[in-house]
């Protein structure tokens, strides 16, 4: 996505961080109501099409152009694909098994996802020792909230256990995404990026929903259509938007801090709502994975070897 030559300021900044946070944080809840009445691809499909289309139409209103080279065309694709199916879709089918509050706490391991990948790329940035222990702690995190349904799935019900691995490889992908999004430097407008990477994904998503035979399991509803709504409105115009946004404006592991309160809002919306209620140990793996969250994004940044941005575009080409 491009990058401003007027800087942002606090306020525009601030604004963005709070929908990320607490808008994003709410989508878990009403993931959780919608994967009820309708199969995960249709879901993510229905409402990542219909916000792709309304970001389009709205940035072409705004007189923004919608279409770039093919290029960056294919870059903002594979974005989508990274971002949004694979690492979407795996959050909202893990959570037809998974209460709400733990989807996040899992999810919440993508800023030590963030600051692994950029450990293991030749250019990436290198955490000094007060990271390298957030990382160390956070998949202690990961092991302690998966520890019950690893046990339970030894005993004969994997769903859980396949649950949490899928929504794991789902975060990877979105972790993956993240740092590319950073370092595409595109021309097309961050909305109109937003825009086709949701139209991408929700284009992966029907098909395999058609694939599956999923319509056929669909349940038109209040419920099912206000979680679309919800999901559209703050989930994908407002909150990816600016975590979008944000992405071009401000350090990835800054922008990765929405994983202190979204995990928060999820497990309280999650008990008032749902009636979720958190066992011991994701209570100490959520302090645990915060802890760890705070440690790697907290700690100082050693910038790689060589040309990164150089690299960065080779790779890219090469994708």
């Amino acid at each position: 996505m491009n990058s401003f030559s007027r800087t942002p300021s606090r306020f525009q900044i601030s604004l963005a961080f709070l929908c990320v946070y607490v808008f994003w944080g709410a989508t878990y809840t009403a993931a959780r109501f919608g994967v009820h009445m309708m199969p995960a691809p249709v879901l993510a499909g229905v409402r990542l099409s219909i916000g792709g289309c309304l970001m389009l139409s709205f940035s072409r209103i705004r007189g923004k152009a919608i279409w770039g080279s093919s290029a960056e065309m294919r870059r903002v694709f594979l974005l989508g694909v990274l971002l949004l199916f694979t690492g979407n879709l795996g959050l909202v089918w893990a959570e037809f098994y998974l209460p709400s509050g733990l989807s996040a706490l899992l999810v919440a391991i993508v800023p030590v996802y963030v600051a692994l990948i950029e450990l293991l790329l030749p250019t990436g940035e290198r955490l000094r020792s007060r990271g390298q222990a957030g990382l160390v702690l956070g998949f202690a995190g990961l092991a302690i909230l998966a520890w019950p349904s690893a046990r339970i799935g030894v005993h004969g019900d994997r769903h859980e256990i396949f649950a949490i691995a899928v929504l794991l490889l789902g975060a990877l992908s979105f972790a993956s995404g993240s740092i590319l999004s950073r370092h595409s430097k595109l021309a097309l407008d961050p909305f109109v990026c937003a825009g086709w990477e949701m139209l991408a994904a929700s284009i992966c998503d029907l098909l395999l929903a058609t694939c599956r035979s999923d319509w056929a399991h669909v349940h038109w509803n209040r419920e099912s259509i206000s979680a679309i709504a919800y999901l559209i409105i703050f989930g994908s115009l407002i909150g990816f938007t600016s975590y979008t946004w944000l992405l071009q404006n401000v350090p990835v592991a800054k922008v990765a801090t929405y994983a202190y309160v979204n995990p928060m809002v999820a497990v309280l919306l999650g008990a008032l709502l749902l009636g979720e209620h958190m066992q011991g140990n994701e209570w100490v793996g959520m302090v645990i994975i915060l802890l760890a969250i705070f440690l790697v994004t907290s700690s100082r940044m050693q910038p790689g070897h060589g040309e990164p941005q150089r690299q960065e575009a080779a790779d890219l080409e090469a994708a």
